[in-house]
């Protein structure tokens, strides 16, 4: 990936939670352009060495320019264009449309994000009175210079339609707040005189783009156009001109927001002076929007915010009104669909009766989102599937708003949009009253058959949707365990008292890394809570941390015992209580997961400090299964014997063998199969018992086979 510091970024490439210092923050702040001319013939000098030409390399350099702006673009948003010429199969010289590709973000685009369409085939169909969004699609793709290339943008036709050269489009925060008014069109012909033409709104694809084109050419001489309640579109014949039109156009819009004054209906209506904390509510809120399916429950993954932004907004004494009028721009409702749900002020130690409202609420939330899609769907002449009635934004006022999703990218992004709607929202309300596309487009939007055209072919991972900790992450068998959840989709927090060890980790796997110690009851409490505020909730621990403590029974000394017992029996009990008590707030089940040892069971000589602990915590992971069951929360173990790990070193493994008069492969293979076992292993081990919903109580044996260390 071209590196985003030489095109003159904030920051090296897009990550969706890393926003540029300050955005957030300032309501107002003025657009500034960054272009930069040496960032810029860096970019051309850089791709002409894998042959992109300069018409495309300034595409890809503007477009991340734009797209690393939340306040123009977020999570796939917005598009961009470069008419050029480039060569087909054949050798020949044709002109060419180079727009944004489905799947790519503006923020970290590069030359395959933007495929090429022949621009004489997608022009003819101009002439078109109606065309349909699949034959619209199938055309583009038809039109392809290269049959590989992800699908151009849905609005590809309105790129084509228009001359010029280079063409950009973003869904402004601030052009948003200006048009997302009754009276957004005067507005804009206040603010902005003769220089934009205004486009009403049209759902995407080929009627707004010829609605568009019609438009421009009574207006020829604008430099853009706003496309009401939906976003901006500028022109030039450079990718600077298009660029810095796009600056100044929303620099105009932030001004006059500028001026406005506060408005009323943020005024803060009346909070508790204390409520229940995010952490605390969270696995409630979660566990009730969560939908039985079989044996298990249909689960989402939950994203926490509350910056001072999202707190005006979920506070507001209005927010029963301005929160449930509809979404910023048309896009965001697939995200978030149309409505956020709203629950009561949760009061501190008023949990029992908080948990009981939400079960109202959500009840009524999706009642009331059946009703939605019955009275639209009934219109039409082809009947759509209903999507699931469950919220996608969760308002608490007094505490902030959750993102939900069916992964942690998903929530991740409803939050953003979220966070942005109520940006825009406190925007418009100062301006004047907010206003979005009505119902009926709404609906339009969320269920277009391009987009229902993809339901059913999405095909999830086993562990999709659950939220594993990983105690001891850091290392050996909780590391490997870690990345084997992740690998079944999951998404795993890694605990380790060490957290650099857990950040490398988590990293790699694409999990938070959160630094726990389990000897401390504070840590554990600490590292669960945030384990809820970054996803909502828990579904399955993996209760692993441990260090093994030699010495004959004895003679050791009491200290050295207790400290074994501190790690390698009451760390387990520790994090499974806290397990267990989020699991029972979310009411949908769960699995404790312990590493206990061959010790346990077959204790050798010298190891009694370690085998006396863990052979508590085998039969601590059977009195959960016994007293949590009716919970719907198993409990099982894994037996493990001679892994390379923390526990057994590379020293120790040395120490024994020789001792044995065995080699170090011998050693480590002593056992039935003849075969060394890993830590994979001990971790496919964990996931297994995870996925077997029907099994608890068990101890499952991952050794080689050791007839010594057989339960019986």
């Amino acid at each position: 990936m071209y590196p985003a510091q030489r095109v003159g970024l904030e920051y090296a490439g897009r990550l969706d939670h890393i926003v540029p210092a300050g955005i957030w923050q300032n309501r107002i702040r003025s657009m500034k352009s960054k272009w930069s001319a040496k960032s810029a013939r860096d970019a051309v000098r850089f791709y002409s060495k894998q042959g992109v030409g300069e018409d495309l390399a300034l595409r890809v350099y503007t477009t991340r320019l734009l797209g690393n702006d939340p306040r123009l673009v977020l999570h796939g948003g917005g598009n961009t264009s470069v008419k050029t010429a480039m060569s087909d199969t054949a050798g020949d010289k044709v002109d060419v449309l180079c727009v944004k590709g489905s799947g790519w973000d503006m923020g970290d685009i590069e030359p395959p994000g933007l495929p090429a369409v022949r621009l004489d085939a997608i022009r003819k169909l101009r002439r078109l009175k109606k065309l349909s969004d699949e034959d619209m699609v199938n055309a583009q793709r038809g039109a392809l210079l290269d049959s590989a290339s992800p699908n151009p943008s849905v609005e590809t036709l309105l790129h084509a339609f228009l001359p010029h050269k280079f063409i950009d489009h973003t869904h402004s925060d601030a052009v948003l707040s200006v048009t997302d008014q009754p009276d957004g069109a005067d507005i804009c012909r206040d603010i902005y005189g003769d220089r934009v033409a205004l486009v009403p709104y049209i759902i995407p694809g080929f009627d707004l783009a010829q609605s568009c084109a019609r438009i421009w050419e009574k207006h020829p001489d604008v430099e853009g156009l706003i496309l009401l309640k939906h976003g901006i579109f500028t022109f030039g014949e450079n990718a600077r001109e298009a660029y810095d039109r796009m600056i100044d156009l929303v620099t105009v819009a932030e001004k006059r927001l500028a001026r406005a004054k506060p408005a009323k209906s943020f005024s803060k209506s009346r909070i508790p002076s204390r409520t229940a904390s995010a952490e605390d509510i969270a696995p409630i809120l979660r566990g009730a929007v969560a939908a039985e399916a079989g044996d298990d429950w249909r689960r989402m993954v939950m994203d926490f915010r509350d910056t001072p932004h999202v707190m005006k907004y979920v506070n507001g004494r209005d927010v029963a009104r301005y929160a449930t009028t509809g979404p910023v721009t048309p896009d965001h409702v697939i995200r978030t669909k149309p409505k956020p749900l709203i629950v009561p002020v949760p009061k501190a130690g008023g949990l029992p009766s908080f948990a009981a409202e939400v079960k109202s609420v959500v009840a009524n939330y999706a009642a009331g989102y059946a009703r939605y899609f019955e009275r639209n769907n009934k219109k039409l002449k082809t009947l759509k599937t209903m999507l699931d009635p469950m919220p996608r934004v969760i308002l608490v006022p007094g505490v902030g708003l959750f993102g939900l999703g069916n992964s942690a990218k998903d929530a991740t992004i409803a939050a953003d949009l979220a966070e942005t709607t109520a940006r825009v929202v406190a925007d418009a309300e100062e301006l004047g009253v907010y206003e979005c596309i009505p119902e009926r487009d709404i609906f339009e939007i969320e269920y277009w058959s391009l987009e229902q055209a993809k339901l059913g072919k999405t095909v999830e991972k086993p562990l999709s949707r659950h939220v594993v900790a990983v105690t001891g992450g850091g290392s050996g068998i909780g590391a490997a365990t870690a990345a084997a959840f992740a690998g079944q989709g999951a998404e795993v927090a890694v605990l380790d008292r060490d957290l650099r060890a857990a950040e490398a980790v988590g990293t790699v796997i694409g999990g938070i890394a959160v630094k726990c110690d389990v000897t401390s009851a504070a840590s554990v409490d600490k590292a669960f809570a945030e384990i809820c505020r970054a996803f909502g909730g828990l579904d399955i621990l993996v209760s692993n941390a441990g260090a093994a403590w030699q010495g004959r029974i004895g003679d050791v000394d009491e200290k050295t015992l207790r400290e074994s017992f501190e790690l390698n029996f009451w760390g387990h009990q520790r994090c499974a209580q806290a397990a267990v008590a989020i699991m029972k707030a979310q009411g949908t089940g769960g699995a404790l997961l312990f590493n206990t040892s061959k010790q346990a069971v077959n204790p050798g000589p010298d190891f009694g400090p370690y085998g006396l602990p863990k052979a508590s915590t085998l039969f601590l992971s059977r009195q959960y299964a016994i007293d949590h069951g009716a919970d719907g929360i198993r409990s099982n173990a894994v037996n493990a014997d001679r892994i390379r790990s923390g526990l057994l070193t590379g020293a120790m493994i040395t120490s024994r063998s020789k001792a044995r008069g065995l080699s170090e492969e011998d050693y480590m293979a002593g056992n039935l199969l003849g075969r060394e076992v890993t830590a994979g292993d001990v971790a496919q081990a964990f996931v297994d018992l995870s996925l077997a919903k029907k099994t608890t109580g068990a101890v499952l044996t991952v050794d080689g086979g050791n007839i010594a260390a057989a339960l019986r």
